[in-house]
């Protein structure tokens, strides 16, 4: 496959640069009804995900620093399909063709950069182990890979808790918000004191999806970084 021609002031990213916001994926639920945790010890998140299997939602991203700067701020969309396949595309606000797209298909997960014409892929398992993308995907027991337990209530919203049980994991928690039997946020810390804040607005849940929207081919001339699970 061709080369893609970068300018000077385009870095090149390495294969290790698959991009910091895939655990952010996980948040992006809505449509829950029901009570913080229930009698039975279940939580709005496991209460959610037994019925889940579609999800389209727009969200808004920002990204503070250890000191509470502020370090980004993106919009865009989200879809998913259930299990294993969402889109995750970011949309610049200068309405711009640039900006960036993640899409697993089930197998391989694709970020593609458009700003840098290039393509990094990694197979599903190991690009989501642990993160909070495991539970939208439906990649992997909910149970065994993290701890959720109710969080209480502030600001005006209902708290999830979500923890991963690997010492390795990309994140140290994401907490989940909810109110009036929607998701309306999601704080996710990461393991370098970042903290995302994301949030969800025109959820809506089980809506159609289709094979186009959660498969991907890289573009004519695109450097493509990795090898695809056939």
């Amino acid at each position: 496959m061709a080369r893609a021609r970068c300018s000077p002031r385009r870095r090149r990213r390495t294969d290790r640069e698959m991009p910091r916001f895939i655990p952010f994926l996980a948040v992006a639920l809505a449509g829950l009804t029901h009570a913080v945790q229930a009698d039975d010890g279940t939580t709005l998140l496991d209460r959610y995900l037994d019925g889940l299997k579609t999800l389209r939602a727009g969200f808004t991203q920002t990204l503070v620093d250890a000191h509470g700067r502020q370090i980004d701020r993106s919009t865009g969309t989200l879809v998913v399909s259930r299990p294993g396949r969402f889109r995750w595309e970011i949309e610049p606000e200068d309405g711009s063709s640039s900006g960036q797209l993640l899409v697993a298909d089930g197998k391989n997960v694709w970020f593609f950069d458009r700003d840098l014409e290039q393509v990094t892929v990694k197979p599903i398992d190991a690009a989501l182990t642990a993160t909070p993308a495991m539970l939208l995907s439906g990649a992997a027991d909910v149970r065994k890979a993290f701890r959720v337990e109710p969080a209480g209530r502030r600001d005006g919203l209902e708290w999830v808790l979500v923890e991963p049980r690997r010492p390795d994991a990309d994140f140290r928690s994401a907490l989940l918000g909810f109110s009036g039997g929607q998701l309306k946020r999601m704080i996710l810390e990461d393991k370098l004191g970042q903290t995302a804040t994301v949030e969800f607005e025109r959820a809506r849940r089980n809506a159609p999806v289709e094979d186009r929207e959660v498969t991907f081919t890289p573009p004519e001339g695109a450097d493509v970084i990795g090898t695809p699970r056939e």
